[in-house]
């Protein structure tokens, strides 16, 4: 890929994201705050739910992704696309239409039934657009992919502001902006593939064969996407389930704030993945260690407005106050999973070991069940089951790393262990010292850490310096 077009690719994709990690700021300090709890919650509750819909592909939309990363767009045979995208269409309208049957004969409030129908209409907007993102960023069109991105984000946030301004204070009003959003970007990312979603399909016998195909290439990584999703989702759903939907709402917020970095980092891991397979593997090792030591400079330092940041929400959120305090035990989440988003899930699709991620994301799962159970229905404790996610994730996150690592046949054991015990260092102070205080001692620590990593902060000093005399 040539380094003007990676460029442009990964500024474009970068700002759609940083887009998205801005109106999620913009939700999270004025939503709760003009909505009641019990209102707020039920608006968390769709979107957790929703974020799940996109997996009732079972694959489908990630074996495309892997079978074809690296085309060129003007390559594919838009006969072949035509048919799968229509199947994976008509299907997910067959199982919308059976979930919200269940959820109409077998719901008793009706608050969640709301909830859950709109999830059904969310799958059958989400799952389509899914396909047709999928194929932009495998054929690496990422500026029509980000731009359609960037809309979405836009419109659902000034649909939700333009609502709260009028007064609007009901949940399914949110609800229905949500999916007025997803529902324009399907139309207009049909436009953007229109040789593909318009056609006639004249192999259905075929197109059934290719499906299945493409789902038994991609269920791998999608039940490896999944698990990893479920590690947080295991821990909401019964903290929803034993407690109450407000509890959920308030926890909900929490973990909404600590993850608004994610949503910017995974701007980049769109644009490594096509340039990874364009890439010939001998250079792997070299631009994963540049790429993993920038990033944990940079998560790292993040750490730092942790307090800060707490102090403000507390004062702007005083209903949520006393959850905030469980920004301590998530926001080293942020650590292991940029990583993990960024750089090894990517490397390791590069390197279709999706089989390898998928083993090391259930096991994680299995383990997330288990220590869920005991801290919530045995032990009753909310405070175990939210600090168990953290160090869940850095193990999963430490397997993963060390896959790879013997894989490509490198080692980074040291860095590894220094990332985990500034994050659990971290954790330990910001949790038992309610201060300023607890931000010195951890910025003390991670000054250690940069002096450590000095010599390579040195080297991309001076090559930056190198390419901006070059150009």
């Amino acid at each position: 890929m040539k380094t003007g077009k990676l460029i442009k690719n990964l500024s474009y994709s970068v700002v759609a994201n940083g887009t998205n990690t801005l109106v999620s700021l913009i939700l999270v300090l004025f939503v709760p705050k003009i909505l009641g709890v019990k209102e707020y919650s039920y608006w968390q509750l769709y979107l957790f739910y929703a974020s799940y819909v996109g997996f009732f592909h079972f694959g489908w939309a990630d074996g495309v992704y892997l079978k074809f990363g690296g085309k060129k767009y003007e390559e594919l045979d838009k006969g072949y696309f035509h048919s799968q995208f229509w199947l994976l269409t008509i299907f997910e309208i067959v199982l919308a239409a059976v979930f919200a049957g269940c959820t109409i004969l077998f719901s008793e409030d009706s608050n969640r039934e709301m909830v859950l129908l709109a999830v059904a209409l969310c799958c059958v907007l989400q799952i389509p657009r899914t396909f047709l993102q999928y194929l932009l960023q495998t054929t690496n069109r990422i500026v029509d992919y980000a731009r359609n991105y960037l809309l979405e984000k836009i419109v659902h946030a000034l649909l939700v502001i333009g609502f709260l301004i009028a007064g609007v204070r009901s949940f399914q009003i949110l609800i229905g902006a949500d999916l007025f959003a997803r529902g324009l970007t399907l139309v207009l990312l049909s436009r953007e593939c229109k040789d593909i979603v318009k056609g006639k399909m004249l192999d259905w016998a075929g197109g059934i064969r290719e499906a299945w195909d493409n789902v038994s290439i991609g269920i791998k990584l999608m039940i490896a996407n999944i698990a990893g999703q479920l590690l947080v989702g295991i821990v909401r759903f019964a903290i929803e389930n034993h407690w109450s939907v407000e509890v959920f709402g308030r926890v909900s917020l929490t973990i909404t704030a600590s993850n608004l970095l994610l949503a910017f980092i995974s701007a980049v891991s769109i644009v490594i993945y096509p340039m990874l397979k364009n890439m010939d593997e001998n250079h792997y090792v070299e631009i994963y260690v540049k790429m993993r030591n920038i990033l944990m400079i940079f998560v790292l330092g993040l750490l730092i407005i942790y307090y800060p940041a707490r102090v403000i929400l507390s004062w702007w959120l005083p209903k949520y106050a006393e959850s905030l305090r469980y920004m301590a035990l998530l926001f080293p989440m942020c650590v292991f999973e940029s990583k993990l988003t960024l750089l090894i899930s990517t490397y390791l699709k590069a390197l279709r070991k999706e089989k390898e991620f998928m083993i090391i994301n259930w096991i994680s799962v299995a383990i997330t069940l288990v220590a869920t159970g005991i801290s919530v229905y045995v032990l009753d404790n909310l405070t175990l089951a939210i600090a168990m996610l953290p160090v869940l994730m850095g193990i999963r996150c430490c397997i993963g790393e060390s896959l790879l690592a013997k894989t490509l046949r490198f080692s980074l054991w040291k860095d590894m262990t220094a990332e985990c015990v500034l994050a659990g260092g971290f954790i330990l102070l910001s949790w038992n010292i309610e201060s300023w205080l607890s931000t010195v001692l951890y910025l003390c620590m991670y000054i250690i850490y940069v002096i450590w990593k000095r010599d390579f902060i040195k080297v991309m000093i001076q090559e930056v310096k190198n390419r901006i005399q070059n150009r």
